[in-house]
């Protein structure tokens, strides 16, 4: 049996995502992709906003994404370390995933030093100053009060409250998310430069933005938006010590992304 050495990232997968026909031919796409990394991944990233809506409950879970879950199954019973980093839109995964697939869960961002490289790993909302509109927002979502008070709903009109806002999102309309805003505007940046004040980082690993980009801070330090899996189908690898981003393109040859920090085109 092959090795298995390369670690991989990928964010924003938005599974769920109104017209639920567009986001099941994306979840095949991204099941080929976890088919041809499946021989060679030691660990496995999902940093966030995997499914555009996630709420479990005790004993119910949301139905649907049996592929993605199934290839995930599979990777994690042939060896491969699962690790899921909850996003804005997936909150509220409990003990799910860790119960069936081993998958360690992070609702904090987790600094971590992977083939000798340090790393900064967080899905990449409401970090550093600005952004307090949403802050406010976070607040509510994570609330374990509010959190209880929403479980007590009936699972059917607890999704269907999810199906609804994922009906009305932006990118369910096809609205491109902002255009990379540069560092100076860029928030995740502005985080990573006070970070680097403080500690050294090889690398600064977010999603969220839904812009791939690679910024280089300092001489050493790299700042990664893995973009998402509606426009970009990007990801990273770390192979050795070298982190770099690519794109899983239409006909699934994986190449070095140079597009950063504008999206290609993409149609599912």
């Amino acid at each position: 049996m092959k090795e298995k050495k390369n670690i991989y990232f990928i964010s924003d997968l938005h599974l769920g995502l109104y017209p639920l026909e567009k986001s099941a031919v994306r979840e095949k796409i991204v099941v080929d992709f976890l088919d041809q990394i499946r021989d060679d991944a030691a660990e496995l990233y999902l940093m966030g906003d995997i499914f555009d809506f996630w709420h479990e409950y005790k004993h119910v879970v949301p139905k649907g994404f049996t592929r993605f879950l199934g290839r995930l199954a599979m990777m994690a019973d042939s060896g491969t370390r699962l690790h899921f980093f909850t996003g804005n839109h997936d909150i509220w995964a409990y003990g799910y995933f860790t119960e069936e697939l081993g998958m360690k869960i992070y609702r904090q961002p987790l600094v971590t030093t992977l083939h000798g490289k340090k790393f900064f790993l967080a899905h990449g909302d409401g970090l550093g100053r600005g952004d307090n509109g949403y802050k406010l927002l976070k607040w509510f979502f994570t609330n374990k009060f509010l959190q209880f008070c929403f479980a007590r709903l009936h699972p059917n009109f607890a999704l269907w409250i999810g199906k609804t806002w994922s009906k009305n999102s932006r990118y369910s309309k096809g609205i491109v998310a902002e255009e990379f805003a540069g560092e100076e505007g860029e928030l995740q940046i502005q985080f990573a430069k006070e970070e680097l004040k403080h500690h050294h980082y090889d690398y600064f690993v977010f999603g969220h933005r839904h812009i791939p980009s690679v910024i280089t801070l300092g001489e050493k330090t790299q700042v990664i938006n893995l973009g998402d899996w509606i426009y970009s189908f990007t990801y990273a690898v770390l192979e050795g010590d070298r982190l770099s981003l690519r794109s899983f393109t239409q006909n699934h040859d994986p190449i070095l992304y140079k597009h950063y920090p504008n999206r290609p085109s993409h149609e599912n």
